[in-house]
């Protein structure tokens, strides 16, 4: 019997889905190197590969075999060939643009562990979607509104959350399509570089941010009587800010939050809040030859950084702060607990941090590669964002499925 791979679920999956993968008609206790490939939209390729040995009776269950040294990774780890996935072009971010279109896995097991790879024994292929089947896709152009609304299949109401994406500008549509999978109604909101948006805007006005916040409650598919909100970064400071000033926030999932505004100055009716300063020459050495850019925001909780601190205490909504403890773009850890700190001292128990060894800025939906060095997203040099391979694949799981259940409770 020739050799075959053997997944589950077989042709198609979510991208946040983990994925079963074996291999039968091995000789017994035969060597093996399994890999994974994947190019992006601009055709960058992506690959992991990993060591095995069959069992007795050739099969060669991920569930239950180690991989052994010499791979992308090793141990018991059946996600190991998706979260380990790497760019082959140094400093490249796996990105989705088209949600409606799936990625394309191609998985190749081959002969034998060494550095070049022995004959093809088996190859598949499968594709790893963003949308479930019934899940529409609508983009909102009302008023000033630019985003795009993803709905869960049926008729009844959902839970409304709005997605706010980190520095870079336009539209970013995978987390909101992925959260709709799993029964709420998400809107993934541009503010700037998007359309009609400024491209650079000088100041960031939370009448538009109250404008998307109105739209979802009068939505007939959004179960009112408010809405959560899902920031990154800069995302994650907007959504802050935005449960501080606006009403109807009832939620705020953030992710690696500055607490105080950053770079462009945020303004509601007649209050502005001015931006934190940054020193660029706080920045770091690392022995990669990266910049670790953690230390160059003023202290938001000492003068004159805390004129930008987002008042936080006159929000009613529940937070969950998640942190990476290696940020090395924001000191997210120590905002998020000092930020706490400061709604404790007033009574407030709408809190909680969900702190991520071994991670980094970035936090993606599970099985994203990680993207640890890169273009830093102020000063625009090659930066240490941080984060380490399996502690990372760890907390994205994690993180993913606290989202999803904090919005539950509170929505």
């Amino acid at each position: 019997m020739a050799p075959s791979i053997r997944l589950s679920p077989a042709a198609r999956s979510l991208f946040d889905q983990p994925l079963a993968i074996a291999v039968q008609g091995l000789g017994p206790r035969q060597q093996v190197t399994l890999r994974t490939s994947l190019r992006d939209e601009t055709g960058e390729l992506f690959q992991a590969s990993a060591r095995y040995q069959a069992g007795d009776d050739g099969e060669l269950d991920l569930a239950r075999c180690p991989a052994l040294p010499g791979g992308s990774f090793s141990g018991l780890e059946p996600m190991g060939l998706l979260w380990a996935l790497q760019p082959q072009k140094p400093f490249w971010r796996l990105v989705k643009r088209d949600v409606q279109s799936p990625f394309l896995l191609q998985l190749e097991v081959f002969e034998g562990h060494g550095e070049r790879h022995g004959r093809l024994l088996a190859q598949a292929q499968h594709e790893r979607a963003f949308l479930r089947d019934g899940v529409r896709r609508v983009p909102v152009r009302e008023g000033r509104i630019r985003a795009t609304l993803f709905v869960p299949p049926g008729e009844d109401t959902f839970p409304g959350v709005i997605d706010i994406h980190g520095l870079g500008g336009g539209l970013f549509e995978p987390r909101a399509s992925l959260l709709a999978n799993h029964g709420f109604a998400t809107l993934a909101l541009a503010y700037y570089q998007f359309e009609d948006l400024p491209q650079e805007p000088k100041e960031l006005h939370l009448e538009y941010f109250e404008e998307a916040v109105n739209y979802m409650l009068q939505h007939p598919q959004v179960k009112g009587p408010g809405v959560g909100l899902l920031g990154f970064s800069k995302g994650a400071e907007v959504s802050l800010a935005m449960a501080a000033f606006l009403k109807n926030i009832l939620a705020v999932a953030s992710l690696n939050a500055p607490v105080a505004v950053t770079l462009i100055p945020l303004s509601y009716k007649d209050k502005i809040i001015p931006t934190v300063t940054l020193y660029e020459h706080k920045a770091k050495a690392t022995n990669s030859k990266f910049l670790d850019y953690s230390d160059v925001i003023d202290d938001p909780f000492q003068a004159p950084g805390n004129q930008s601190r987002i008042p936080l205490e006159k929000g009613e909504a529940q937070f969950l702060f998640m942190v990476g403890q290696d940020d090395r773009v924001v000191k997210s850890e120590y905002y998020a607990t000092e930020v706490c700190k400061l709604l404790q001292a007033q009574g407030k128990e709408n809190f909680q941090i969900l702190s991520y060894p071994g991670t980094g800025h970035c936090i993606d939906p599970p099985f994203f590669p990680l993207y640890h060095t890169g273009s830093h997203p102020v000063f625009h040099k090659q930066a240490v964002l941080g984060g380490e391979l399996r502690a990372y694949s760890k907390a994205q799981v994690h993180a993913w499925s606290q989202i999803q259940a904090f919005f539950k409770k509170y929505l």
